[in-house]
């Protein structure tokens, strides 16, 4: 089991540097058996965050995904509305403040089971 846990550590550990290394705009952290996004990743990703448009979570183990997950990553553009529509534990998706692509605001709401809240189109938040 450790042995286990240390290659899906050493997983995320690859993608994430591939991510910082290359001035990537995609974080894929697909297939890592993840039960949360882990905390350390935010410090390692600092300088990069911003231009990360694109974060593939698919095939983890995810309760759930924290307030400062989202305004970290507050310049996600393309959400799977599709695949967040088939998880029937979902109860809200916060997206404020993030640039989402016209397709996902029209598709959304007759797809959706969960309340998702999102600004209003180019709203910007507040200087900190």
């Amino acid at each position: 089991m450790l042995k286990k846990m240390g290659e899906a550590v050493a997983r995320v550990a690859r993608k994430v540097n591939e991510t910082v290394e290359s001035g990537s705009d995609t974080l894929d952290l697909a297939e890592c058996k993840l039960v949360a996004f882990p905390i350390g990743l935010y410090k390692v990703l600092r300088n990069v965050t911003d231009q990360i448009q694109l974060i593939t979570l698919a095939n983890n183990e995810l309760k759930s995904l924290t307030s400062k997950f989202m305004t970290t990553f507050c310049q996600l553009r393309d959400v799977p509305v599709e695949k967040l529509a088939a998880m029937s534990a979902l109860r809200r998706v916060n997206l404020r403040f993030n640039p989402l692509n016209p397709e996902v605001r029209a598709i959304a709401p007759p797809l959706i089971k969960f309340d998702m809240l999102v600004s209003p189109e180019g709203a910007r938040p507040a200087p900190p």
